[in-house]
């Protein structure tokens, strides 16, 4: 391994000894830390596979894409206020400490997603190569189907809340800005799927699953952490999670490439291919 990595395995391994012996301030900021040392431990790797990563190559990006994962994680923040299946414990009782760390922890989100991604397109190994072929369009009913569809679920939750309503909020950006993505040019899952392309959707999703477990894995033993009050099996845990809601993490890994790229098109020039 190189450098970073050891250093990013050295920061994950210090912060999880630390927090399982109640030490601060990685006690508190476990979540945070823990996952900078994985972002750093998983970029080293695809850099030492591939010899471009996120931070090594593209830094402009990387930044962007993490001050981007504080506002669109307050997405789902807005959407809990609603669907009230988490909530927050041991937080810094200083309003600015706590914000400060409400930042990290949302920065740390986006990054974490996609530097799994790419962690796993290396672990899988390259794809076969195919012939390369443009995108075939997509029917315009399907297109608007799915606008439509993904529309009516993120409205759903806002006039009827409930705590069932889990599931059209980690689907409903998918199936609303896939679409989009793909007519205006853009990365699109719909784009890949065209063109037979599946590579990018099956890492994205073992990504959901790798951060999945190592969110809740990270949270179980720190002081300032969330709890679930998810009320689907909510007494089968592993950790702070009921297991039906281990599914919710790959959908959620789809719905955050959706997101960045959709963003990314509107207010930004950068162009890095995202989980390959």
């Amino acid at each position: 391994m190189t450098m970073g990595a050891w250093i990013g395995l050295l920061v994950m391994i210090t912060s999880e000894t630390a927090t399982l012996a109640h030490v601060e301030p990685f006690w508190s900021w476990n979540t945070p830390i823990a996952w900078t040392g994985f972002i750093l431990f998983a970029d080293a790797l695809v850099f030492r596979a591939r010899g471009h990563s996120w931070i090594r190559s593209e830094p402009r990006e990387f930044l962007c894409l993490a001050l981007t994962s504080i506002p669109l994680w307050l997405v789902f923040e807005f959407y809990n206020r609603f669907i009230d299946n988490w909530y927050y414990v041991g937080l810094p009782e200083n309003v600015a400490l706590r914000y400060f760390g409400y930042a990290w922890s949302f920065a740390t989100i986006w990054p974490a997603i996609f530097e799994s991604a790419e962690l796993v397109a290396v672990w899988r190994g390259p794809s076969p190569t195919r012939p390369a072929h443009p995108a075939l369009p997509a029917p315009p009913a399907l297109v608007a189907i799915s606008i439509a569809a993904g529309a009516a679920m993120l409205v759903w939750p806002l006039v009827w809340p409930s705590r069932y309503l889990a599931a059209p909020v980690w689907l409903g950006f998918i199936l609303v800005l896939d679409p989009i993505n793909a007519r205006l040019g853009a990365e699109s899952l719909l784009a890949d799927a065209r063109r037979g392309r599946y590579d990018r959707l099956v890492n994205l999703a073992f990504s959901g699953f790798l951060c999945g477990f190592l969110w809740e894995f990270w949270n179980y033993w720190s002081r300032s952490k969330w709890h679930y009050t998810v009320p689907i099996m909510e007494h089968v845990k592993l950790f702070e999670m009921p297991l039906p809601g281990f599914l919710g993490f790959p959908a959620f890994a789809l719905e955050c490439f959706t997101m960045y790229v959709f963003v990314r098109m509107a207010f930004t020039k950068l162009g890095r291919t995202i989980a390959l």
